[in-house]
């Protein structure tokens, strides 16, 4: 048996190469990736490995029995990139795909929906045995704004006092280790998020206690916020992007109390106070 994760440098695919090192024989893993001296790290057989071209996708899957399909990071190109990879995987004769879906993909607001839901469809009508992970918020998504907090002695946001459950990144990589390494979760769906919510004020608070000094947060206007991230340089695709993803989370379209991420773990979710620490580590 082989089992191929792509997108396997990635901060979610090279964290899920180290599960399943845990887990399973080396001869079974198979990195794949568009860079492949970068791969090499990994200590696992690499192939080359690119979304965007077709035409080494159905060579690079052969031999493969599992396929974890990590979702792209190119938004607006993710549904003809993944129906790409599902075509060659049909072609391939690999047996199983595990998908990185949405959290609450049919009733979201989430702006980044729609390519799920073609990704979802497209599996469906491939034929191949798949399982949904539908990955809530990783906390980095957050978490990573805290330096700047500190350094501007305010967390900015728009998503008023609506409840996120996020969990790390190690969370769900873990927990795709584990479907995958399963044959039982074929055909099952799983919506993932933390055990435990916080809203933005809680974060913020979080903050001021682990520091010791007085960090806000300040709800500020959904235009207003991606200005500001334009503005200290992010590209405006991801600012309007941020902005758009913090309005769905004041509609709790980050919240998912059913507990299918811990239970898949065999242990609690990471709690964003753990994650606030590691960063100010």
């Amino acid at each position: 048996m082989k089992i191929a994760i792509s997108g396997a440098t990635g901060q979610l695919g090279s964290i899920v190469v180290e599960q399943l090192k845990k887990r399973l024989a080396i001869e079974s893993i198979v990195a794949l990736a568009r860079n492949t001296e970068k791969a090499g790290a990994l200590g696992v057989e690499v192939r080359e490995f690119d979304y965007s071209k077709p035409e080494i996708l159905t060579g690079a899957l052969q031999g493969i029995d599992r396929l974890l399909l990590i979702s792209g990071s190119e938004i607006g190109q993710r549904a003809g990139q993944h129906a790409n990879v599902i075509r060659a995987a049909k072609e391939a004769g690999v047996k199983w795909i595990v998908y990185t879906s949405l959290l609450h993909l049919e009733t979201t607001s989430l702006n980044l929906a729609e390519e799920h839901k073609s990704t979802e469809q497209a599996l469906k009508e491939s034929g191949i045995a798949y399982t949904l992970l539908r990955n809530g918020w990783y906390s980095e998504n957050y978490t990573a704004s805290i330096p700047g907090a500190i350094g501007g002695g305010a967390f900015l946001g728009s998503a008023a006092q609506g409840k996120i459950a996020s969990a790390p990144r190690a969370d769900y990589a873990e927990a795709a280790g584990i479907v995958i390494s399963n044959e039982t979760n074929k055909g099952k769906s799983f919506e993932l998020a933390g055990d435990h919510f916080y809203t933005l004020s809680d974060l913020a608070a979080e903050i001021s206690k682990q520091t010791g000094k007085t960090i806000p947060y300040n709800n500020i206007p959904e235009e207003e916020y991606a200005n500001i991230l334009k503005n200290i340089g992010l590209p405006e695709g991801l600012a309007l992007g941020l902005a758009s993803w913090d309005v769905s989370a004041s509609k709790n379209d980050l919240f998912d109390d059913s507990k299918q991420l811990s239970k898949i773990l065999g242990r609690p979710t990471t709690p964003i106070a753990e994650s606030v620490k590691n960063v100010l580590a």
